[in-house]
């Protein structure tokens, strides 16, 4: 095709124009990456959310200069796993031994750190990094070299290469100071329970405690912020706040529950992610590694079962963006061996989340899914249902399970064996209470939810669905279990 002189007057400055566009695109530089992952914290425990007493004015901000994410779901409620599925942008149940809590992380997968310090960024961690457990070559740092917080890292980074820092907290995990809740203020009377604890003074008290933490945690975020406003660097910075599993409560903590599995997560990025929305789409912590790694420019490894979530970040719209982000997944092995003896294993189970189900699939039912309340006959010697922290809620519970009808199904809810399948219907059953899957009336819905869930399984290479699942309970142990508390200290 021949262009007429007036033609080329007008097409030859649109390309000049776009080779322009296109070059300051080339020189921008690359965002650096905070990640700040508290220990034990759920949603929707978070001012941004509506919560009435625990105050985190730090997450607030970043969700109102950000996107604030409502189905946000780590791959497993249990620290080692879930951690390892961020770190490898992978399901847990690829990561072998990575799969168990305290056990040791193959030197087959790598991480998104690795990746981004051999594509020219500075990385480094500090406080509660992969684990517990240990890598399986010595000296390996998961989530980059360790510094003693953000300040540190910040003074001795390269200062000509973009950053990617992990921030980790131990907050809100326990041992809780008892009463500081209370003491700092907090009114126990307001506080939103969960529907799966008893309404008690004690159970008030103890979330106080963890509630006070959760605060500490979002000053510690707070602070990196500051010192980032104060280095010029932070409207270039991703900043991701999250945490890894729920709060360390009976049923929470250690179970596919929403109480267990659904985190709090904002996300700030002024020059990309467009303020004050909420984002309904399902997000799952297998996402964050090839989403860092597409910010970085680099090329996202075909073993990455996670997808990128940037397309949510540009977006400008509020609710459902991605039709195809309407589910996730969620599963569970070895928390601690808190079965009786011989047994070792974990408590193997997966689930299904929609908007309006969560299917539950129980591998081994005839375990105790919280661990054995026989602490006598315990395969790890002491251990008092073992897949639950300690703590003033869990005794509280156990000692009161017959004061009443209401205490009794709390109980059972949070200790009893369960069944195979487990189905709750969301919205008449938000808090997931109702088990209905025996009910004639959702026989379809069980049918395809089991079906969709076996589907996503066998795509993924689940050993649970594929064979050899039963190694999972064969993997070392590193760590130690909850024990009963009247056992006198072993010296």
């Amino acid at each position: 095709m021949t262009l007429h002189c007036s033609s080329r007057h007008l097409v030859l400055p649109l390309i000049i124009a776009l080779i322009a566009a296109a070059s300051v695109r080339a020189a921008e530089p690359r965002p650096n990456i905070l990640f700040a992952i508290a220990d034990d914290w759920s949603w929707p425990h978070a001012g941004a959310y509506g919560d009435p007493v625990v105050k985190t004015p730090t997450f607030d901000r970043i969700a109102r200069e950000g996107a604030l994410f409502s189905n946000a779901y780590v791959s497993s409620p249990s620290c080692t796993p879930s951690r390892g599925a961020v770190l490898t942008g992978q399901w847990h149940w690829r990561l072998k031994a990575g799969a168990d809590l305290w056990s040791v992380f193959p030197d087959e997968f790598r991480t998104y750190p690795e990746i981004l310090e051999k594509n020219g960024y500075s990385v480094g961690f500090c406080g509660k990094g992969w684990g517990p457990g240990r890598p399986a070559t010595k000296g390996r740092n998961l989530a980059g070299k360790r510094y003693k917080d953000f300040q540190q890292f910040l003074t001795h980074r390269d200062q000509d290469k973009p950053f990617c820092f992990w921030l980790g907290s131990f907050d809100p995990h326990r041992p809780y100071k008892k009463g500081a809740g209370v003491a700092s203020g907090m009114d126990a009377d307001k506080i939103a329970l969960m529907k799966c604890f008893p309404d008690s003074a004690v159970v008030r008290s103890d979330v106080a405690d963890y509630y006070f933490e959760v605060e500490r945690f979002d000053r510690a975020v707070g602070k990196a912020m500051q010192l980032l406003h104060k280095g010029g660097q932070l409207d270039n910075t991703l900043v991701i706040m999250t945490s890894d599993n729920g709060m360390p409560f009976p049923r929470c903590k250690s179970n596919l529950y929403d109480s267990g599995t659904r985190m709090p997560l904002a996300i700030r990025w002024p020059s990309t992610v467009h303020a004050g929305r909420v984002v309904d789409d399902f997000v799952s912590f297998t996402d964050f590694a090839p989403t860092f790694l597409e910010v970085a420019g680099v090329q996202v490894p075909e073993d990455m079962t996670g997808r990128s979530i940037v397309n949510l970040l540009r977006s400008d719209r509020s609710g459902q963006i991605d039709d195809s982000r309407k589910f996730t997944l969620v599963g569970k092995e070895r928390h601690c061996p808190a079965q009786e003896k011989p047994d070792m294993g974990g408590y193997p189970c997966r689930a299904i989340r929609t908007h309006d189900f969560l299917y539950i699939r129980n591998f081994r039912p005839e375990r105790w899914p919280a661990g054995t309340p026989k602490y006598e006959d315990a395969t790890f010697p002491g251990s008092w249902y073992g897949d639950c922290d300690n703590g003033p809620t869990k005794t509280y519970m156990v000692d009161n399970a017959d004061k009443d009808r209401q205490h009794r199904k709390l109980y059972d809810l949070a200790f009893g064996k369960r069944p195979a399948e487990e189905l709750y219907d969301l919205k008449k059953d938000p808090d997931q209470l109702r088990n209905v899957a025996a009910n004639l009336d959702y026989a379809g819905v069980r049918r395809k939810l089991s079906d969709q869930l076996t589907e996503q399984l066998r795509i993924s290479k689940d050993p649970r669905v594929v064979g050899g699942g039963d190694q999972f309970d064969r993997y070392p142990y590193l760590g130690g279990a909850p024990k009963y508390p009247g056992l006198k200290k072993q010296h």
